[in-house]
């Protein structure tokens, strides 16, 4: 579970927010598949709608220019971003993401790895709508400011409380990972933020960062699936 500082700066959270208020939505639940469409209770944007897709589509190249998100998931195929809303009483009970999804408009199809939720509402606009993941090391609680990103894998259990106060808007995606072991992609994680690290603190020699780089990439050679 990694939190992604300010994927969306402040005027881009206004922009995607002013251009939602004016895009159709309808009931999320229709969205959902199997067991979970029975606990989503929620409204999301109309992904044929133009406006909806240009958001989604910026969204989807912010992902590809941002380095923690590409260290987090190594992603292989991504999925276009959704946008969801939570009124009042509205919730999403515990559930698990679809192993394999269809990409809209295509005949493709990713398993989803990675899930990521970017935030759109401030915390203090609502009350509730925290997104709870159960982890080895038991819930963990997530509400953070907008423009704020936390990726974390998809085979997790997974809700969203209830809103109790205002209106909670976020966009969702799911990443197909070149690398499918959760534990293996952590490390790889580790590997590489630890490199980026000794690059910033710049007293590192060249030939000790070249030899790290190789061993980061031959691990990926060893174990990416494509």
């Amino acid at each position: 579970m990694i939190v992604i500082e300010k994927i969306l700066s402040d005027e881009e959270v206004n922009h995607y927010r002013q251009q939602l208020a004016e895009c159709p939505w309808g009931d999320g639940g229709k969205t959902a598949m199997g067991m979970a469409a029975s606990v989503k209770n929620n409204n999301q944007a109309d992904s044929s709608d133009a406006k909806v897709s240009q958001l989604a589509n910026l969204l989807l190249s912010r992902i590809g220019e941002t380095p923690k998100i590409v260290s987090a998931a190594l992603p292989h195929k991504i999925f276009p971003p959704c946008f969801n809303r939570y009124s009042e009483t509205e919730e999403y009970g515990y559930h698990v993401d679809s192993a394999i999804m269809r990409i809209p408009n295509t005949t493709d199809v990713l398993r989803s790895d990675v899930s990521m939720t970017t935030f759109l509402s401030e915390p203090e606009e609502y009350d509730g709508g925290e997104l709870i993941i159960s982890t080895e090391f038991g819930q963990q609680q997530i509400k953070l400011p907008a423009g704020y990103a936390v990726v974390y894998p998809s085979s997790s259990l997974h809700k969203v409380t209830a809103v109790t106060r205002g209106q909670r808007l976020a966009a969702i995606t799911w990443m197909q990972s070149m690398i499918s072991d959760t534990n293996i992609r952590q490390n790889l994680y580790q590997l590489d933020q630890t490199i980026q690290n000794l690059i910033k603190e710049n007293n590192t020699s060249r030939t000790e960062l070249d030899n790290l780089h190789n061993v980061y990439h031959n691990l990926i050679r060893q174990f990416a699936t494509l």
